[in-house]
């Protein structure tokens, strides 16, 4: 008898804990499961409608955060954003999911979690919430530290390598289009912190460590132009900066290499800077630039001289790119010229150094004078009639040295004595250099396109 009362509490408490799982079985049929939630939303226990109230009375007031680290840097209404949610199909998916017979094992894992079903969304709101976003984040990131890559620079006499920066600006256009696949996959927040700009190259890169060596032997290479006729050294200092590391191989700073042949430039481009002239009469004098004259075109330049550096070989004596009318492998005017002085209104044409021919000339009148500067015959022409607003001259033999209408010919109208005195200053010409017409003739004859025309 005792056996059966002992054999009786067990069969109790076991029909006991039958009932209690049957009863939670079909008790969850019409409820949530325990721990279960909608996006942070605890909908644990409750029945369809039910469920439904709590979803509706909490995302009425849905926001999207936009997190830095752990504080809010911009919470977004919802309604803002253009999210409508889908309430019905939401709990529609917890109760097709869950599973009410395996109720006890609800309590021993994870909570469960659901995603927000959403209704159709404006994606036109949705964009221009986005584009504003994307305004705010490039404001953000201005008071954000940039992440830098390790690389090498020249410091203190020796190229190092300069540890990499860890920077806290953020991926704009990433983030953009994360926030953008959170909110229309129902999500509330985003955390700034997961779209940092990493640096790329750190400082313990083998290539870096490697590109050490590299750089070393090629900053020893000497750099030569010649510029003017003249030979122009590059001061050690200023090539052995001239390399770096990008894009994980060795590479010149175009920037530095810019910077010198613009400077180069600016100091001996004959298009802009005068030319010293030791002329007949006056000595040794600043002549203007003119027509015949070169530019280093630095841009060019710059790329040329960079691919020769990184060939490791020297640059010697280099010819720069150069756009004009001249060559700045070259002296200007060399020993082959024609001078004219505008003072002794006189005129020499040298070739190879000594006196080929000379004249006296009448040059332009005070209204309309003679510009100074360094020119050269850009054509020749026979039996040519000079037009201007108030005359139209026929000369025999043209030679013109400017690109405004300047040039040397014979002008038989002049009184022949009036040539190499003070005519010039009352009737003189349009600004040409009125020659004597068989003089005009033997220079012509005398002399090729491209003679340098110095004006003094």
């Amino acid at each position: 008898m005792k056996q059966k009362k002992w054999l009786l509490v067990p069969t109790v408490l076991i029909i006991g804990l039958i009932g209690l799982y049957a009863f939670f079985a079909f008790y969850f049929q019409s409820h949530t499961l325990p721990r279960t939630t909608v996006d942070n939303i605890s909908v644990e226990r409750l029945t369809r409608t039910g469920t439904e109230e709590k979803l509706q009375k909490n995302l009425k007031k849905t926001s999207f955060a936009i997190l830095d680290e752990k504080n809010e840097w911009k919470t977004i209404p919802g309604e803002e954003l253009g999210i409508s949610y889908d309430i019905k199909a939401t709990t529609d998916q917890i109760f097709n999911k869950q599973k009410p017979f395996a109720w006890p094992l609800a309590f021993f894992k994870a909570p469960k979690s659901y995603p927000i079903k959403l209704a159709e969304t404006d994606v036109a709101r949705l964009d221009a919430s986005l584009e504003q976003i994307k305004t705010d984040l490039n404001t953000y990131n201005k008071s954000q530290t940039p992440s830098k890559d390790a690389a090498i620079e020249f410091k203190d006499g020796k190229y190092q390598i300069v540890k990499e920066v860890e920077g806290t600006t953020v991926d704009v256009d990433k983030t953009v289009s994360k926030i953008k696949e959170a909110v229309l996959g129902g999500k509330q927040s985003l955390n700034l912190n997961e779209y940092i700009v990493k640096p790329k190259v750190h400082s313990n890169d083998e290539k870096l460590v490697a590109a050490i060596g590299d750089i070393e032997r090629l900053s020893t290479q000497s750099v030569s132009y010649i510029v003017n006729g003249q030979k122009v050294e590059v001061p050690k200092e200023v090539t052995q900066t001239w390399f770096t590391f990008a894009d994980n191989k060795v590479a010149v700073n175009k920037e530095k290499v810019t910077a010198y042949i613009t400077e180069l430039g600016q100091k001996y481009n004959t298009s802009t800077n005068p030319s010293k002239f030791k002329s007949t009469k006056q000595g040794e004098v600043s002549v203007p630039a003119g027509s015949y004259s070169w530019t280093i075109a630095t841009n060019s330049e710059t790329e040329a001289l960079s691919e020769l550096l990184l060939e490791g070989k020297g640059v010697t004596d280099r010819v720069p790119h150069f756009e004009g009318s001249s060559n700045p492998g070259v002296d200007l005017i060399g020993n082959t010229y024609i001078e004219i002085d505008l003072q002794a209104q006189h005129m020499w044409y040298y070739k190879d150094g000594k006196v080929a021919l000379e004249t006296p000339v009448i040059t332009g009148k005070p209204s309309s004078p003679t510009p100074k500067g360094v020119f050269y015959v850009w054509n020749k022409k026979q039996n040519e009639i000079l037009r201007g607003e108030d005359y139209a001259e026929p000369v025999d033999f043209w030679m013109p040295i400017d690109w405004t209408g300047v040039g040397i010919h014979d002008s038989a109208w002049q009184n022949p004595g009036a040539y190499g005195g003070t005519s010039y200053t009352t009737v003189g010409s349009h600004g040409c250099i009125n020659t004597p017409p068989t003089v005009a003739k033997q220079l012509y004859n005398m002399i090729g396109v491209g003679v340098p025309v110095i004006v003094i």
